[in-house]
C-alpha cells in the first residue's frame, strides 16, 4: 500500500517551479551563555559547571534522534508516470542526515543584517526533489557569542495538525530532556515507475462490482463525479467571488526573480498590550496597526502621496480576532501554522493618523472576520476529489492565475504566545517564523510572541522590495508612533 500525498500537499509540490518555491522555516537564536547560569556552587565549593555548548555533532545527534517521531524526513517524493495519480511517499534509500544538516559561519562582526543575509541566500536556494525536502543550518559567529539554527522545510510536508515543522521537534519547553529510545531505521525498497503506474491504475478499478451499482444505485464512480462536478462549481463559485471583490492593484502583486530577502524585528509586547488597553482592542489590532504603518512608510518611500481611502489587503488566521478557535486545541502557540481558517481584511494605509488608523484597522477586521465574502481556507486544489494529477505544470500556473488578485499579503500570526524553548538544554532567546513565500507574491510577513516580544518576519523578492531591510526600522517607527498618543 504506497503513502500518496493529500490533494493539498501535491498542490505545493507541483507548485514549485524555477520562478517560485513554496518552503518555509524558522530562526532560532541561542544564547549559550543563558545554560546553566545562575545554579549554585557545588557542596565542595567547586566551580559551577561551564554553560552548555552546541556544536555541530551534537545538534546531528539530536535530531537524528528525533527523526522517529517524523518519518516523512526521510522519505522522497516519487511522482507517477503520466500524472496517474498523485505523487507518493517513499523511503529514502541514500539517507544522508549530514547532506540536510549543514554548517555556516558569518564573518565578522556577526550582525544581524548579516545574518540575515545569510538566510535569504539560502532561503532562495530550491530544495533539492531527489531527497528528503528539509534542510537545516547551524550558523556561528553571531555577536555575543549568540548561534542560531534555520531550518527549510517544503510546505507539502508541514500539513494537519499533528505535521511539524522540524525547529518544533528539535526544541524542547524545559532543558534538561532524555533522549528518545533508540530506532533502528531501515528504509523500506522503493517501488519503480512500472510499479507506481499499475498500482495508480489498479486503484482506480479496484473497485469493479461499484461500477454497476453505481449505474443502478447511483452510488460509487457516477456520484464520485457528481460530487466532483459539484465541487468544482463550488469552487469557481468562490473564485468569481474573490475576483469581482479583488485586491487593490500593487506591486505587491507581482514577482521579478526567485531571489529573496529577509528581514526582521522586534517590540515589546507588553508596550502593545498597553495600546490595546487604551484604545479598548486586542494586540492583535496592534499587530496589524504596525504592519500597516510599516506598509504605508513604504508606499511613502516611493510615492510621494497616498489617498484617504487607500488599502493593502492582507490574508490573516481567523483566530486572531477568536483566539478561542486554536486554544480550545491548542494551549500552547506553535510558531508554525498552515492550514487554518482565514479571512481577508484591509490595512487602511492612506490614512495619516496612527490612532484613526488602529481604529479602522480593529473595525474592518471585525467587520470581515464575519463575513462569508471574506472568509477563506487558503489555497485549495481544484480538483481535490480527483486521484489523478494531470498536466501539473498547466494546473499551477492556473491556480497561480486564479490566486493572483484576491489579496496583496499573506500575515501569519501564531495562534497563541509560544512558551520559553530549548535546545539541547540551551535557552532560545528569539524566534521566528519565517513565512511562506508564494508565486504572485512580493511578501509575505510572520509575528510570533516569544520571550514577551513580538517578533515580525519578512520574506519578499528582491526584485521588488530590494530596500526591505528598512522595514525594520519601520516596524520601530510605526510601534513608537502608536505608543506616542497616549
Amino acid at each position: 500500500m504506497v503513502n500518496r500525498l493529500s490533494p493539498s500537499d501535491a498542490m505545493f509540490y507541483f507548485l514549485d517551479d524555477s520562478g517560485s518555491t513554496t518552503h518555509l522555516g524558522a530562526l532560532l537564536i541561542l544564547d549559550p551563555a543563558g545554560a546553566g547560569t545562575g545554579a549554585d556552587a557545588d557542596e565542595d565549593g567547586s566551580a559551577t559547571p561551564p554553560p552548555a555548548t552546541l556544536d555541530y555533532q551534537r545538534l546531528v545527534g539530536l535530531v537524528e534522534n528525533r527523526l522517529q517521531l517524523m518519518p516523512r524526513y526521510r522519505q522522497v517524493v516519487r511522482e507517477v508516470s503520466l500524472g496517474l495519480a498523485r505523487p507518493v511517499w517513499v523511503d529514502d534509500p541514500d539517507f544522508d542526515i549530514n547532506f540536510h544538516i549543514r554548517r555556516s559561519g558569518l564573518p565578522r562582526p556577526g550582525a544581524r543584517v548579516q545574518l540575515q543575509d545569510l538566510i535569504a541566500r539560502v532561503m532562495s536556494r530550491p530544495l533539492d526533489r531527489t531527497r528528503p525536502l528539509w534542510e537545516m543550518y547551524l550558523i556561528e559567529g553571531l555577536a555575543d557569542g549568540k548561534l542560531a539554527i534555520l531550518t527549510k522545510t517544503h510546505r507539502c510536508l508541514v500539513d494537519g495538525e499533528s505535521a511539524f515543522e522540524i525547529s518544533e521537534i528539535i526544541s524542547d519547553p524545559v532543558p534538561e530532556v532524555e533522549p528518545l529510545a533508540e530506532d533502528l531505521w531501515m528504509p523500506g525498497s522503493p517501488p519503480g515507475a512500472t510499479y507506481l503506474a499499475l498500482g495508480a491504475l489498479a486503484e482506480a478499478l479496484s473497485r469493479p462490482g461499484d461500477l454497476v451499482d453505481s449505474v443502478v444505485h447511483g452510488n460509487g464512480i457516477v456520484s464520485d463525479l457528481r460530487a466532483t462536478a459539484e465541487g468544482v462549481l463550488r469552487r469557481f463559485g468562490g473564485i468569481v467571488q474573490q475576483l469581482t471583490d479583488s485586491a487593490p492593484s500593487s506591486p505587491l502583486n507581482s514577482a521579478s526573480t526567485s531571489t529573496r530577502i529577509f528581514a526582521v524585528a522586534s517590540v515589546p509586547r507588553r508596550g502593545c498590550a498597553k495600546i490595546a488597553d487604551r484604545y479598548e482592542c486586542t494586540v492583535n489590532d496592534v499587530e496589524l496597526a504596525i504592519i500597516t504603518g510599516v506598509l504605508r512608510r513604504w508606499m511613502l518611500s516611493f510615492n510621494e502621496s497616498l489617498q484617504s481611502g487607500d488599502t493593502v489587503r492582507v490574508v490573516l488566521p481567523l483566530s486572531t480576532r477568536d483566539p478561542a478557535i486554536e486554544r480550545r486545541i491548542e494551549p500552547d502557540g506553535r510558531l508554525i501554522t498552515v492550514e487554518k481558517p482565514s479571512f481577508v481584511t484591509d490595512l487602511p494605509v492612506g490614512e495619516d493618523n496612527p490612532a484613526v488608523r488602529l481604529a479602522q484597522v480593529a473595525g474592518l477586521a471585525n467587520r470581515f472576520a464575519h463575513s462569508s465574502r471574506r472568509l477563506s481556507m487558503g489555497p485549495r486544489p481544484l480538483l481535490p476529489e480527483l486521484g489523478v494529477v494531470p498536466f501539473p505544470e498547466f494546473s499551477s500556473r492556473a491556480f497561480r492565475s486564479l490566486n493572483q488578485r484576491s489579496y496583496n499579503v499573506p500575515v501569519a500570526i501564531g495562534t497563541g504566545p509560544v512558551s520559553a524553548r530549548f535546545v539541547a538544554g540551551i535557552p532560545v532567546a528569539e524566534m521566528f517564523a519565517i513565512p511562506l513565500l508564494m508565486a504572485q507574491r512580493a511578501l509575505s510577513i510572520s509575528v510570533t510572541e516569544y520571550h514577551d516580544n513580538l517578533q515580525f518576519a519578512f520574506m519578499a523578492d528582491r526584485g521588488v522590495l530590494s530596500d526591505l531591510y528598512a522595514m525594520t526600522d519601520y516596524v520601530t517607527d510605526s510601534y513608537e508612533e502608536l505608543e506616542s498618543t497616549y
